[in-house]
């Protein structure tokens, strides 16, 4: 799913980048009533996951799994799962303007339609959203289709994007959870000049975790969000 295509090549350029400009905004920006944070409005981590360039809350009963680009061979996002539901989290570099959240959501709507699916934008929790139903072939060979929410935040240089799949992507109740998570998510940005829509890749932690929430061994998936994980397919 070309949801993160390259444009013309001006787009490519990284962002220049003045440190102690850096530090500047970084005192002047207000900080956010809810998260997902940026690390300098966290600056006590508390009992979160270490993957990097993400933190993730480390909750009883949660799974975790990082998920690799085939082609790279990177971690690029990490999967957090709940029983019959599970969020999908991938961070990008994104410009200083932030804004790229409203430009990709036509993108994603195109990209859901054109495989055969719908996509709509509503209000949710973290603002303007993407609710779709992404076509699927079941095990008997009829066609259904997979309810997924697509949520997307701009930070300070960074863009969170969470996929929320099965019951939390159409029960209120369900989402909660899972929303009360990629709400509690630190980004890890760095000062380092990287072009807009850039993957920033995460890290398997050095050190065993608290609890249940220890991520599982790397695997080899895709992590397009059309990927399945814990779903409730509608069948026509």
């Amino acid at each position: 799913m070309g949801l993160f295509s390259r444009r013309r090549k001006a787009d490519q350029e990284p962002e220049q980048v003045d440190p102690n400009a850096q530090e500047e905004v970084a005192e002047e920006r207000p900080r956010p009533e809810r998260g997902p944070w940026d690390v300098a409005d966290m600056p006590e981590l508390g009992q979160r996951i270490d993957l990097g360039t993400l933190r993730v809350p480390a909750r009883p009963n949660l799974k975790v799994r990082m998920e690799l680009d085939k082609r790279t061979r990177q971690i690029v996002a990490v999967s957090l799962s709940v029983p019959g539901s599970a969020l999908q989290v991938q961070a990008f570099a994104a410009p200083r303007s932030g804004g790229l959240w409203e430009e990709l959501r036509p993108e994603l709507t195109a990209s859901v339609e054109k495989q055969g699916g719908t996509a709509d934008e509503v209000d949710g929790p973290f603002g303007r959203e993407i609710l779709a139903r992404l076509p699927v072939t079941t095990q008997d060979g009829r066609m259904g289709h997979r309810p997924a929410r697509f949520v997307g935040v701009d930070g300070s240089r960074w863009f969170l994007r969470g996929v929320i799949s099965g019951r939390a992507a159409i029960d209120p109740d369900a989402a909660k959870e899972l929303e009360d998570l990629f709400a509690d998510v630190v980004v890890v940005r760095g000062q380092e000049a990287r072009p807009p829509r850039d993957v920033l890749t995460l890290q398997i932690p050095g050190k065993a975790v608290a609890a249940e929430a220890t991520p599982e061994p790397a695997e080899t998936t895709s992590f397009d969000p059309l990927t399945r994980g814990p779903e409730i397919t509608e069948i026509r």
